[in-house]
């Protein structure tokens, strides 16, 4: 079992910059991928960046060069590092996890966090 939960989203100035957290309890943390994603209301959740268990990285192609994820497997924890911050970035950003170990996937999510980027 995985239990996720985000923090660190909040209300920012364009051009601005907030880091998000994904605290991880499990006992399986070093075996997960983890993934950001984010959804507007009425939209598709969508990739935002993924670390896998052995630290590479993949981000989309929207947030290249602004956003970066890593993780600290001593703390159970993935971070994205959100700069230069723009309106386009307002969403519920979602922490995802699977064991990237089994065959069947099955996704863990967080409950989300708001992050709003206005003047």
């Amino acid at each position: 079992q995985v239990q996720l939960v985000e923090s660190g989203g909040g209300l920012v100035q364009p051009g601005g910059s907030l880091r998000l957290s994904c605290k991880a309890s499990t006992s399986i943390f070093g075996f997960l991928v983890v993934s950001w994603y984010r959804q507007a209301p009425g939209k598709t959740r969508e990739l935002v960046a993924s670390v896998n268990a052995g630290g590479g990285t993949n981000s989309a192609d929207h947030v290249k060069g602004r956003f970066t994820i890593s993780r600290d497997n001593s703390k159970s924890t993935v971070y994205l590092q959100m700069n230069s911050l723009q309106p386009d970035d307002t969403d519920v950003y979602y922490c995802n996890a699977y064991d990237s170990r089994v065959r069947d996937r099955y996704d863990y999510w967080g409950q989300g966090t708001q992050v709003t980027v206005s003047s």
